[in-house]
This record gives C-alpha cells, structure tokens and sequence, in this order.
C-alpha cells in the first residue's frame, strides 16, 4: 500500500460534529465512530493533532448568553472545549488510542497546560494531542486555534471536518446545481466568502502556506482518503 501524503496533520472537528442527530451535547455512537476514524490514519504512522469546537454545549445555554458581555461568552465557550476534548480523550482511551489533552487556558485538574515542545514530543511518540479552550483568548475562533496550532506544531496541513464533503459554490442543500471544487486558492475562498473557515484562520494559512482540506467527518473512509492524498472533499492551496 503507498504511504501517507501526511507525516503530521491538525485535524479541526466541530462541537456540532459530536452531537450526531440530538439537539445538542455528545452522542456517543458518534464519538466511537469519529475516534475509529482517527485510529485508522494513527494505524499509518500519521501523527495526529486535534482541535476540537464547542457548539454542541455551549447551544444549550445559548439562550442564557444573549446579551451577555462577549469576552465572558467566548470564555464559556472555550470552556465546553475542554470538555468536548476529555470526551474525545475518553473515547480514544477505550479503542487504545493514547491521547493527551493541552488546554490553552489554565485548569490543571483536568488537562495540562498548553506547552508546544512538549505537544510536538506527544506526536513525535505517536500519541494524539488534543487541543482545548481555543486560542485562550476571547474573540478568536476554534478554526483560528486550528490555523495557529497546525502552525505551531509544523503540520503539513489543517484537515477540517465539516457536514458536507467539500467546499461548493452554493449551499448544496438548497442549490442541485452546485458544484464542488476540488481545490480552490486561498484567495479565491476569501474573495467569494465560501465559509471554508473564519478569515483570519484563512489569512493565517495562506500567509504561512499551510494547505486546508474541506471533508465530511459522516462519510466513512472519508479521512483516510484525504491523509492518502486521494481526490477527497475539497484542497484549499495557497
């Protein structure tokens, strides 16, 4: 079989992502079946970071947020992180994935501190390495964390897994016509606003010449595909 395409990759996962069909929270079938999926490339010698979304917990007190200060909200929000990558820490646990959790914010009870030598070494000994609480900043998003993170660890792409299994030039829920782009430039994507990621984690990738892949995390195989350099969601290149 031929090698992977990837040595080292960051995989960006959504809150959302973790919910399955309920409304909110983690689905566990869902969660078994995402982590099985990252399994399969660590089987490769693919060396695996993650940063992980909130959405599927913080959408429940989201009603409570509303007309609350932003700073704090963004602090709530890195916070169902943290808690969305114990979860994913867990369930790895349980198919014999070693993983370690780094919170960028300080909560030493239950994740390590964000250290990058000490991330890379994770890596380098063939455990996933999750990353929580985003940037640890306010007003930054989980996909900028992905962006930075893959930066900093020297990943050879940001790999994010969405609903559907690309970038495409409409929504392809409400448009049949719409057709998938099988690579698409940095440019292009901010220029058309095509909702690949936030524009700074763009601008940061396309600075930094770090290629993104579109994927759906539903679509079985689908992340393997990708870490083998098979035509799979959508290649977004500087």
């Amino acid at each position: 079989m031929s090698a992977p395409a990837y040595k080292r990759i960051l995989l960006k996962l959504s809150g959302e992502a973790l919910m399955g069909d309920d409304a909110y929270g983690i689905n566990r079938a869902t969660i078994t079946r995402i982590v099985s999926e990252v399994k399969e490339v660590v089987d490769l010698g693919v060396q695996v970071a993650v940063v992980i979304g909130g959405g599927n917990i913080f959408r429940g007190v989201a009603p409570a947020a509303e007309g609350m200060d932003r700073a704090t909200a963004d602090y709530m929000g890195m916070l169902a992180t943290v808690m969305n990558a114990m979860a994913l820490q867990d369930a790895m646990k349980n198919i014999g994935l070693n993983a370690r959790v780094q919170s960028a914010l300080s909560i030493e009870q239950v994740a390590e501190p964000y250290i990058r030598g000490k991330a890379i070494r994770y890596l380098e000994e063939g455990r996933v390495v999750i990353f929580g609480a985003g940037t640890g900043n306010p007003f930054f998003t989980t996909d900028t964390a992905a962006a930075l993170r893959g930066m900093e660890i020297n990943a050879e792409i940001v790999i994010k897994a969405t609903k559907v299994d690309g970038v495409y030039t409409d929504d392809p829920k409400t448009n049949p016509e719409a057709m998938r782009y099988k690579t698409i430039s940095f440019d292009e994507a901010i220029s058309k606003n095509l909702k690949v990621m936030d524009a700074t984690a763009l601008t940061l990738c396309r600075d930094q010449k770090l290629p993104i892949s579109v994927f759906s995390i539903f679509k079985q195989g689908a992340l393997k595909k990708v870490v083998m350099g098979e035509d799979e969601g959508t290649m977004v290149l500087p």
